[in-house]
């Protein structure tokens, strides 16, 4: 069972703090067995990793699996390959996101070292949806295709990928949604399907790409296709691969976490240079770069009626054609943060003008907000509030009236997935689902209090029978002088890169001094702080943190010790390097300095 270091059990972000009990000797053997520092050794305990080697320094030769052994990858791969000696002509359809986006930026440059030029069609996000449709693929064969790559879609489109093959179109899907028994194609590769025991269902759509090129290729050569012309460089590739898998948000475990530190050891992709250039980042890149700078920017194109632009970018090879689409996703981005902002204004006004800072979920509609972003503000919501959140906006159907399209975000504890599931099964959502995190639905209009009502009670009992105290996981205790850019780079190269499921590593500061604290920006938080007997400084910024508790407590209580609890970043400054910490969680490190506190917010203390 953890223990709660210095027992923090109620912190400022209502959370429990949870220091793993990790023996002594095992993190010994491990130093001397790996030639890992202690810190390193502890956080491998802690966090279960098994084989130390391989997750320390994977490597293609030895831990690259064999794309054969997915389901449908064999048949697959044959009649890919005989069709490309034959010269057919392929196009591909890919999801509006960034995972759909450098799936069809793979794939067609693998392609393309094939002899070729397949054109990418990519939905639009505010009209056309997530998914196929009919009239996409009308299109497409039209065009003169005569083989379809389906990327990150489609896996459940039976009736639409029915009639594209209708049309003589023959569809290959390469997804890693959720699969039900019947598959919309023979051609699916998922490692989703039922059938498939690869254990490769951590894979993002890009993945799932750059494994079928791989054995694609594997066919190419068997039948000497490559003798007169040079074999591609697939390794070449692993950039749009580590870019899509970080944004898509799936497991950093097993080939995931080799193909996205192999693909952030390289920078060939003309147009993610050409954003990283606009964006102001310089590689070598990590995830903080694609999840929250580079993928932002490829996602805006498809929240601003420009769903295409993501694909093109990277799959173009032309320098001034990528500094140009880089230049307009950047203003996509711009517009869609301004749109963003204004609607979260919005909705915030909204909860407190209805008094939902107080119900067991918020649920807040306009029929003037862009639908592109509800995902994003629920997000928003939730973390300001600390509570499940859902925005609904509307679409007009083809018949002229409207339907409800709304996304949810929640916390620990509260499944919202299953409460949209259970709505749908009452008659209250069109449809609805996600997982236990995130999710979507759709309502109509005149079911929409109904469903609120259905949801604060689903919720409410959830809470009741579920421990919903968060638990905040320290990985290890630090102290402000121990802090050095050395450091943080050697976490960074030991153990990362860090994402889902291997999340980058909390470090507990215990008794900080606070000697300097301000809001900068909109809401952000900046401190200084030192150890509490003295000794160097180093910054502490909470971001969107200036209004919430943890915030005020920090901003009034500076003469107070405080535990902070935070992940390790590096800043660079005029040429000079320097190692900081960005908040997470805040705690009194003596309780009566929260009962100041929270007289001064009730009116008792002055």
């Amino acid at each position: 069972m953890p223990d709660s270091p210095l027992n923090i059990t109620n912190s400022l972000n209502k959370a429990r703090w949870v220091l793993p009990d990790v023996p002594i000797d095992a993190v010994e053997r491990l130093v001397r067995d790996h030639d890992v520092p202690e810190v390193i050794a502890r956080m491998l305990h802690a966090r279960g990793v098994k084989d130390i080697p391989v997750f320390l320094r994977p490597t293609f030769q030895e831990n690259f699996p064999d794309p054969f052994c997915m389901a449908g990858m064999e048949e697959m791969a044959e009649y890919a390959a005989a069709a490309i000696a034959e010269n057919k002509n392929f196009a591909i359809f890919g999801d509006f996101d960034v995972d759909g986006a450098t799936s069809s930026a793979v794939l067609h440059r693998f392609l393309k070292s094939c002899g070729i030029d397949a054109p990418i069609t990519i939905p639009e996000r505010l009209s056309e949806g997530y998914g196929p449709n009919v009239e996409a693929l009308q299109n497409i064969r039209e065009a003169g295709a005569d083989i379809l790559f389906m990327l990150d879609c489609g896996t459940t489109a039976i009736e639409i990928v029915g009639q594209g093959r209708k049309l003589d179109l023959e569809i290959i899907i390469l997804d890693h949604h959720e699969a039900g028994e019947i598959l919309a194609s023979p051609y699916t590769i998922n490692p989703k399907r039922q059938d498939d025991t690869s254990g490769l269902d951590m894979l993002a759509a890009v993945g799932v790409t750059f494994m079928a090129c791989v054995a694609i290729n594997n066919k190419l050569r068997a039948v000497g296709f490559w003798n007169e012309k040079g074999e591609p460089n697939l390794k070449s590739l692993l950039d749009l691969v580590a870019l899509g898998t970080v944004c898509d948000m799936v497991p950093l475990t097993g080939i995931n976490r080799l193909l996205v530190k192999s693909g952030f050891a390289q920078t060939g992709n003309i147009g993610m240079a050409a954003l990283a250039d606009v964006a102001g980042i310089t590689p070598p890149f990590n995830p903080y770069h694609a999840g929250f700078v580079l993928g932002p920017r490829i996602n805006a194109g498809s929240r601003v009626h420009k769903s295409g632009l993501g694909a093109e970018l990277l799959a173009t090879d032309n320098a001034e054609d990528a500094k140009n689409i880089a230049w307009t996703l950047n203003d996509c981005n711009d517009k869609r943060k301004a749109i963003q902002a204004e609607m979260e204004r919005e909705a915030m006004q909204r909860v407190e003008d209805m008094g939902l800072d107080n119900a067991p979920v918020i649920i807040v509609d306009d029929k003037g907000w862009h639908p592109g972003l509800s995902g994003l503000v629920a997000g928003q919501l939730k973390e300001k509030y600390g509570k499940p959140a859902c925005v609904v906006t509307y679409a007009e159907l083809s018949d002229g009236t409207l339907e409800g399209r709304g996304s949810g975000r929640s916390i620990p504890g509260i499944h919202i997935a299953k409460a949209f599931m259970d709505a749908v099964d009452e008659g209250l959502l069109i449809k609805g689902g996600g997982h236990a995190m995130a999710g979507g639905f759709t309502v109509a209009p005149d079911k929409l209090e109904d469903f609120k009502n259905f949801l604060s009670g689903h919720i409410q009992k959830q809470m009741q029978s579920t421990e919903t105290m968060v638990e905040t996981n320290i990985d290890g205790l630090l102290t402000v002088q121990g802090i050095r850019p050395e450091f943080v780079e050697m976490l960074e190269r030991e153990i990362g890169p860090f994402g889902q499921e291997f999340p980058e590593p909390l470090f507990l500061l215990k008794n900080v001094r606070i000697h300097f604290a301000d809001v900068v920006g909109t809401n952000h938080l900046r401190l200084q702080v030192s150890d509490w007997e003295g000794g160097p400084r180093i910054k502490i910024m909470a971001f969107r943190a200036a209004d919430t508790d943890m915030g005020r407590a920090l901003l009034k209580q500076t003469s107070a010790p405080f535990h902070l609890a935070g992940h390790l970043k590096l800043n660079e400054w005029q040429g000079r390097i320097s190692a900081e910490m960005h908040l997470r969680d805040a705690a009194f490190a003596n309780e009566a300095d929260r009962d100041i506190i929270d007289a001064q917010q009730t009116g008792y203390a002055s």
